[in-house]
């Protein structure tokens, strides 16, 4: 039997996959996730969404797609992972993305290709198109230059490509070395940890979403306040360390996480990392 049946979850609470029903809002989280809403809504162009690893970015991104699933004139597309290795490789995966067949092959025929698809789903069709791109700090110089050409095509109004960059702060640098693309960030919002409390909240928050009735708490104020001064907050580290608290406090035949636990738990990881 799987540990988290025998504590009386449903679910499995502290899977560090994407899944938007546990991600918990942080104020940090909504404030990102509501003024992405608003850019994509105003079609404003490039939104820069920066964080550290673990700070919950990815799950952002699919808890905004949530948000818009029910629209039918929002059409989001999403690139995992931008590792392309030249210029034509980045836009032939766009325009097959966009599901476009260009009459020739080539890089410019490429561009051309998407400009008229941008204007015929935005202007003529009055679509919103997404480009939602995780993993920013992974494109190339000469990639974000194909995106700064794409941002190029507006109209008066509105921009016809919304462009939404996920990554971790080491891009913020680079796109400051390319002239005019700095000017071209309609939103820029960085992503903190979680405080002490936020940190006991979303604890608090995915043992309830995996079915915890919470007559009794699961873990003791002791042990939260280690768990956020041992992963400074970040999300990610947050659920690794609860996971194996969980499973060792089944295998302890244990009542409650208490500090002790919590203690163990960092004092191997000290020895595995050396």
């Amino acid at each position: 039997m799987s540990y988290y049946k025998v504590l009386g979850l449903s679910r499995e609470p502290f899977s560090t996959s994407p899944d938007p029903e546990f991600f918990y809002l942080s104020a940090s989280h909504e404030t990102a996730l509501k003024r992405l809403e608003i850019a994509i809504r105003l079609r404003r162009g490039l939104s820069l969404i920066l964080g550290d690893v673990g700070t919950g970015k990815t799950t952002l991104s699919r808890t905004l797609l949530q948000v818009f699933k029910d629209e039918d004139d929002f059409i989001f597309h999403l690139i995992l992972d931008p590792t392309y290795k030249s210029e034509f490789q980045f836009l032939f995966s766009l325009v097959k993305m966009f599901d476009i067949v260009p009459e020739f092959k080539s890089t410019l025929d490429f561009k051309e290709a998407l400009e008229k698809y941008l204007f015929q789903k935005g202007v003529e069709e009055n679509k919103t198109i997404v480009l939602l791109i995780d993993e920013g700090q992974k494109i190339s110089p000469e990639n974000l230059e194909v995106l700064r050409t794409l941002l190029n095509y507006e109209t008066n109004e509105y921009k016809l490509l919304q462009l939404i960059i996920m990554a971790q702060m080491e891009l913020l640098p680079r796109i400051k070395r390319i002239r005019n693309f700095m000017d071209r960030v309609a939103l820029k919002y960085t992503i903190n940890p979680l405080d002490e409390e936020e940190t006991k909240e979303m604890i608090e928050f995915r043992l309830s979403k995996a079915g915890y009735d919470g007559r009794d708490a699961l873990f003791t104020e002791g042990a939260i306040r280690l768990i956020y001064q041992y992963t400074q907050g970040y999300p990610r580290s947050i659920a690794l360390l609860c996971h194996d608290a969980l499973e060792m406090l089944v295998m302890k035949e244990r009542l409650v996480v208490d500090a002790d636990i919590i203690n163990e738990l960092i004092n191997q990881r000290k020895v595995y990392e050396g």
